[in-house]
């Protein structure tokens, strides 16, 4: 537009809700606004003036300003008023706008997508505001969930405060595979992100698939190339293996009725294996024919092509599939330079060109030129192309009037293609005829904003092209407005001015440079626009992807900016001043076992609210068009090409005295008649193709070269998954550093790491005697030839021998590897460091042709693996445990041993240790009392019950320690996750999680979980689901009915199983409060009377008085006293029951004898029954285990529970004691007093045979045990079970990985029907594994409840072993390495609940 001097126009915005009508006739005037404003937010909207014909005010005729939009509680429509005022010239335009109210926006971060049971998820809670500033948001709760709903973990009202929130939490070693889920909630709004927990190794290596999207029906080859590479970035040696299949259609063969319906039909399939090249690439050619000899309808129009690679030395395999889509297509054809506009009676000239699927010629063939609408299309020429696919036409329009819609085809007539049918694409123009713009005619002009399909890159600058076409105008000058709209609405308008000339067609482009700013991510759109000569308005719009970038800036830098595995750095964080920055860096590995799992940009950009669309609340209405007869219509009604609909579709509102609007209505001799109403809704981004990190590391190795340094020896040990998780605040410098170890994964974390490295081979345990292979790999990734060294360290452990044919110092040149190995004899029992060390050394050697390149940084590596060397036969442990009290006098007691004639030489090993507190040694081993599985739903409870009374005792004596707390409340939340493995959707628990609940199970989960409630967080629904489905058990007798099977049998009471079930669940109740007269408990308190009549079953008598002293029932606990005195055993001091008097279980006797310790001191107990619980105490810690436990879960956690509360009855603060241990070559002393009661003190004895004598003086208890550890040549048991072994060797030459077969049969022979749960406990040969489809195929076998790897055992849980029938089971062994001098591995079964009854057999060799 031209230039004015003075102007003095005056342009106002106001809000309100008042509506002024039509504009007056005069100059032209378009404001644009956002049809959605964030309340209180800061808006622009952009004005443009046109044709003045006064003296203007305004200063521009092409302004932005800022305003401020109001600010309401909610959602509101509100007019957004323009108003345009000079000396003659008034108009008002009100369009409706929404300002909507938005709420932060929240996101939670893990730092991995997988967890492995037992390792700790560490997450992130993010909050933003909708321009990505930190917000403050309270949240109200944040729960994490395990696979089956239960809340294993919460935090309670933790606040943001415009800072990232860290958390973390610890997993059981048991959690249950699965997703998970953490839930952060605040008011009315969750956010989730999940997670999953799975059994996994991680991949080494990665394997990509290069090939095409898409492949055409007609092409008759298929290139697919598969390469593999390790995390480091090097290629893998080995084969790789394709196997590319056509699918079959599902809804032909997913349901079969029979076997007369369809015929068996297999999937058409090519597989091909080749041997990787030097870059870890293999290249396969299909024939396309392979997949099209089938029908049709039978085969999907797919291919999904899967490689494998198998890694060469190892086997190690790894697999990556992609899908490629089979096309119909097999060329297109197209129109170009051909005009877009024509005049009338003149000739046109244009071209068409016609290529194949692959943009190849389609040279001499014949295409058809057809005009007018598909469905009624007229034949106009034949053409041929030329070499080149192209072929010229002239047409003569002097038979067309308006607009011509040319077609090009292959075929004869113009006819769409059918289903599946291989086509051409056929290719189409119109092009308009020129006519002045009228009120009759729509107009052919037009404008085109250019279209870039990439994706524009932050921070840089890029050209934005619009087209222009203007048809039959007058000659003058015009400005083409452009508008750029980001995610927040208007970022700026520009201007630019053409001359419209005399010609017919004036053409052209204008071209403007934009910067792309994180205001502008992840898309922005382009809104061009013109007003004509003739006052129409033409539009166009396009929209452009970019980076997803953010404006706050972050830097990262590594010191030294080259590292090797294992040196100390330090990352320099530049951010803005007083940032907050969350670092992560993960493991690829991670990422290649769960693709695309990470947080990503776009993930927190798809967060943000949608504004550019126009919501229905605020469309704007518009009057219908009255017509008379005869009278052609612009625009016409409905247009979605109008200038108003590209506003529409950019969110932007556009008020305008100019007919920008075609009519949603005509109006007709009295009658309306609608076209749809419509508009365009942009809602969510579109999903974005780039996944970039919102933390970019930079590396190790980043930037300039380093000085030459001196040799740095690494002995790799640190393999972090997750290497970096940080909080790191830069304060006013902007900077802050973090120092570092670099970790000792060799993986992409590091751009640069170690020049070369080194991988040991080795087994986890070998047996005294055995030889196997030391295998020692060093591989080179960098491009030059180095000269290694490869050496162990020598030891007095072990010798090494090098194998024939291997060599110490050899060349290595870019990219290759080389294994040497070494005969190893262990000499030393226990575990043994295996170290080796690799070392570039200067030769004047050439390796090759090329000179050896030693490389400044990084030119060692040492590995340390441990081998545990296990001495021959089975473990034999010998404890003697003695709890001396003196009181100011000296108290002395003698142990005598002998080591047994066969014991294994070297074998034997003995320890002193003392405590100052009888609960000492339970304390020290909280994760470990019983050196037995923890598989099942009870033998959990044994790891999780303890920790409660052990906290309990430490709470109420004032004895808890921040360190003793942490430990204890680590054990118990893992115990929680793992019990809820085994939970029931309607609040029962059983011993594997299945079939029914188990009544007695879930009594013993209720009673812990309330009193764990007290030191970590048990979701409340749990405990209230389970008390319910108890009370739901209650027969009308008052007596609890027995579900779900009882694996104890000795718990089975000589009256009535429940009898002894009803006390045990009633124990539960009483414990956790309920009081005696609560209908459901005094119900069963009669129940249980009723049964006094038989006290033959000592167990049940013992769990009985428990139950009345804690009913405050003392008559009964009195009359139940008196028989239990009659059957106790008395001997010196020491007090215990036992169930019969014959018995030999020894674990039955120590529940027992437990349950009426604490029917004793759970009263108000007397010094005489402190006395008397004494005895019992004595004769409890001499049955302890090393581990402070006893021999199988119900009598440890009953006894540590009795223990626990005498010791809480005697504890003082004062006190000291002086213990010596005479030994059979020396002595040892240790004291102990109030600050070391609790230390585990400990010494190793070198003599264990002979005679050993403690002398305790002072006043103060001591808790003495003197063990012996050796073994012997595993024993020909005499027991009610055994087990036989027949192993099935599978010899194979040719394999790398042999097999060996176990067939194991298991038979019980003793008076019960079944036995208790029995474990069968297989030790592997040294040198092999498990293999993983055995180990499948073993968990569905007969009465196997579950299987569990531990180290070099496999652990099988059997429910039962009926009696005198043998019971079969059989394992596939897998060789991984060669172990000469193999010795036999032992097998043994055993009763979980009486150990002794076992039988052992060591004839796996």
């Amino acid at each position: 537009m031209g230039r004015f001097g003075m102007q003095t126009w005056a342009l106002f915005v106001t809000f309100g809700c008042m509506y002024l009508g039509q504009a007056a006739a005069g100059p032209q005037y378009m404001v644009a606004v956002p049809a959605i404003l964030e309340s209180g937010a800061q808006v622009k909207f952009c004005a443009s003036l046109m044709k003045p014909n006064e003296t203007l005010v305004m200063t521009e005729f092409h302004v932005c300003h800022e305003f401020m939009a109001p600010v309401v509680p909610k959602e509101h429509i509100m007019d957004f008023h323009v108003v345009v005022q000079g000396r003659t010239f008034y108009s008002v335009e009100v369009r409706k706008v929404m300002i909507q109210v938005y709420q932060p926006v929240s996101f939670v971060q893990t730092d991995k997508p997988i967890y492995l049971p037992g390792q700790t998820v560490q997450f992130r809670v993010v909050t933003l505001d909708t321009k990505l500033r930190p917000a403050c948001r309270n949240y109200d709760i944040i729960e994490i969930e395990d696979v089956n709903g239960n809340r294993i973990g919460q935090w309670v009202n933790y606040t943001s405060d415009g800072k990232i929130l860290q958390l973390s939490y610890s997993l059981n070693s048991e959690a249950k595979e699965g997703t998970y889920q953490i839930t952060v909630s605040s008011g009315d709004n969750k956010i989730y992100q999940s997670f999953k927990v799975e059994k996994y190794v991680l991949p080494k290596f990665e394997v990509k698939i290069t090939t095409k999207d898409e492949v055409s029906i007609a092409q008759e080859e298929i290139a697919v190339e598969a390469c593999a590479k390790y995390t480091y970035g090097q290629p893998v040696p080995g084969t790789i293996l394709i196997d590319v299949c056509r699918p079959l259609n599902s809804y032909l063969f997913g349901v079969r009725r029979g076997p007369e319906d369809l015929p068996e039909v297999t999937a058409p399939c090519h597989k091909e294996s080749k041997k990787a090249d030097k870059d870890g690439c293999a290249k396969f050619t299909i024939q396309m024919s392979t997949f099209t000899k089938l029908d049709e309808k039978a085969l999907q129009d797919s291919l999904e092509v899967v490689a494998k690679m198998e890694e060469e030395g190892t086997g190690v395999t790894h697999s990556q599939s992609k899908r490629m889509t089979i096309s119909y297509v097999i060329g297109t054809l197209s129109f170009f330079d051909t005009p877009k506009v024509y005049e009338k009676d003149s000739t046109i000239q244009g071209k068409v060109k016609a290529v194949k699927f692959n943009d190849e010629p389609l040279a001499n063939t014949k295409v058809y030129l057809f005009a007018g609408e598909r469905w009624s299309s007229r034949h106009l020429q034949n053409l041929t192309t030329d070499a080149s696919g192209v072929a010229q036409f002239t047409l003569d329009t002097s038979g067309h009037s308006g607009e011509i819609h040319l077609h090009i085809t292959t075929k004869t007539s113009l006819e769409y293609p059918g289903y599946r049918v291989p086509h051409y694409v056929d290719g189409d123009v119109r092009i308009s005829m020129a006519l002045e713009s009228t009120l009759d005619t729509k107009t052919v002009s037009s404008l085109e904003v250019k279209q870039n399909s990439e994706t524009l890159p932050c921070d840089q600058d890029v050209e934005i092209s619009i087209n222009y076409s203007v048809v039959k105008e007058e000659k003058a000058q015009m400005d083409v407005i452009y508008l750029v709209v980001g995610r927040e609405g208007l970022v700026m308008q520009g201007i630019e001015e053409i001359s419209v000339g005399k010609d017919p067609v004036t053409e052209g482009c204008v071209t403007f440079k934009l910067r792309v700013t994180a205001d502008l991510a992840p898309e922005f759109s382009v809104v061009a626009y013109a007003v004509l000569p003739s006052t129409f308005v033409i539009a166009h719009s396009q929209t452009f992807q970019t980076e997803k970038c953010f404006s706050h800036k972050v830097e990262l830098e590594f010191t030294p900016p080259q590292g090797v595995p294992g040196e100390a750095a330090s990352l320099q964080v530049t951010a803005n001043k007083y940032s907050l920055c969350g670092l992560s860096a993960v493991d690829q590995s991670v990422l290649i076992k769960e693709p695309g799992k990470h947080l990503k940009a776009e993930t927190i950009y798809n967060l943000l609210p949608g504004t550019r669309y126009v919501p229905y609340q605020v469309q704007d209405p518009n009057e219908c068009l009255p017509v008379r007869p005869k009278r052609s219509i612009w625009p016409y009604p409905g247009n979605t090409q109008d200038a108003h609909a590209i506003f529409q579709n950019n969110g932007l509102k556009m008020a305008t005295n100019l007919l920008v609007r075609a009519p949603d209505c005509l109006s007709y001799l009295g009658r309306q008649y609608h076209y749809g109403q419509y508009y365009v809704r942009k809602s969510e981004f579109e999903v974005a193709r780039m996944e970039d990190q919102l933390v970019a590391m930079s590396g190790v190795g980043f930037g300039g070269s380093a000085p030459p340094s001196p040799l740095i020896e690494t002995v790799r040990a640190f393999f972090p998954e997750t290497w970096i998780w940080n909080l790191v605040e830069t304060g006013s410098s902007g900077t802050a550093d973090l120092p570092l170890t670099i970790p000792d994964t060799i993986t992409t974390w590091r751009p640069r790491p170690s020049p070369f490295f080194l991988e040991l081979t080795l087994p986890y345990s070998i047996i005294r005697g055995e030889r196997f292979e030391l295998k020692a790999t060093v591989f080179n990734y960098l491009s030059s030839c180095m000269m290694v060294s490869v050496n162990p360290i020598a030891s007095d452990d072990y010798t090494l021998t090098l194998t024939p044919g291997s060599k110490t110092t050899f060349c290595l040149c870019g990219n290759e590897r080389n294994t040497l190995s070494w005969t190893m004899d262990a000499k030393s029992l226990g575990s043994v460091n295996v170290t080796v060390r690799a070392e570039a050394v200067a030769s004047s050697v050439l390796c090759g042709n090329e000179v050896v390149h030693v490389p400044e940084r990084g030119r060692a590596d040492v590995v340390t693996r441990p081998l545990i060397v296990k001495p021959e036969g089975i473990e034999v442990a010998k404890t003697h445990n003695l709890l001396l009290c003196p009181k100011e006098q000296t108290l002395t007691e003698e142990v005598q041993f002998q080591l047994p004639e066969n014991v294994i030489a070297g074998s034997a090993r003995a320890a002193v240790s003392v405590l100052g507190d009888i609960m000492g040694r339970s304390m020290k081993n909280l994760d470990g009392l019983l050196r037995m599985p923890y598989g099942c739903g009870e033998q959990n409870m044994a790891l999780l019950a303890p920790n409660i009374y052990i906290m309990e005792y430490l709470t109420n004596t004032n004895q808890l320690t921040t360190e003793l707390r942490e430990r204890a409340t680590h054990y118990l939340t893992s115990g929680y996750q793992r019990q809820l493995n085994y939970k029931h959707s309607d609040g029962a628990y059983s011993a594997f999680g299945t079939g029914t609940g188990n009544t007695w199970l879930t009594a013993f989960v209720l009673r812990s979980f309330v009193k764990a409630s007290n030191f970590v967080y048990i979701d409340p629904q749990n405990i209230q689901d389970s008390k319910k489905w108890l009370e739901e058990r209650q027969m009308p007798d008052g007596c609890f009915e027995s579900v779900g099977k009882l694996f104890h049998n000795g718990m089975k009471g000589g009256v009535s199983d429940n009898v002894t079930l009803t006390a045990y669940i009633i124990a539960a109740f009483l414990e956790n409060q309920v009081p005696a007269d609560d209908p459901a408990v005094a119900s069963a308190l009669t129940c249980l009377k009723a049964s006094m009549s038989d006290l033959s079953n000592t167990y049940t008598t013992a769990l009985l008085a428990y139950v009345f002293t804690l009913a405050k029932d003392f008559p009964t606990r009195d009359q139940l006293f008196n028989h239990l005195d009659t059957v106790a055993h008395r001997d010196g001091g020491f007090l215990h029951w036992s169930q019969r008097s014959d018995s030999t279980s020894a674990s039955l006797s120590v529940e027992i004898s437990a349950y009426v310790l604490l029917a004793k001191l759970s009263a108000t107990p007397t010094l005489a029954d402190l006395g008397y619980a004494s005895q019992i105490v004595r004769w409890l810690t001499s049955q302890q285990n090393y581990y402070g436990g006893y021999m199988s879960t119900q009598d440890t956690v009953v006894a540590l529970q009795a223990l626990a509360r005498y010791a809480t009855l005697i504890y003082s603060p004062q006190g000291q004691a002086t213990v010596t241990v005479q030994t059979p070559k020396g002595q040892l002393s240790f004291e102990v007093n109030q600050n070391n009661k609790l230390l585990y003190q400990e010494r190793m004895l070198e003599d264990v045979n002979g005679k050993y004598t403690v002398k305790v003086t002072g006043n103060t208890c001591a808790s003495v045990q003197i063990s012996f550890m050796y073994n012997i040549p595993t024993p020909a048991e005499d027991s009610t079970l055994s087990v036989q072994v027949t192993p099935e060797a599978k010899c194979d030459n040719n394999a790398f990985r042999q097999r060996m077969t176990l067939k194991i049969k298991s038979l019980y022979k003793g008076d019960q029907e079944t036995t208790n749960m029995a474990i069968l406990d297989i030790k592997l040969l040294s040198g092999f594994t498990a293999d993983s489809q055995s180990l499948t195929a073993l968990k569905n076998a007969l009465l196997v409840e579950r299987v569990e790897e531990d180290k070099d055992h496999v652990l099988v849980y059997l429910k039962e072993l009926p009696k005198d029938i043998a019971v079969n089971h059989q394992l596939e062994l897998i060789r991984e390495l060669t172990v000469h001098n193999l010795k036999p591995a032992v097998v043994k079964i055993y009763d979980y609940y009486q150990p002794s009854d076992k039988d052992e057999t060591d004839k796996i060799s």
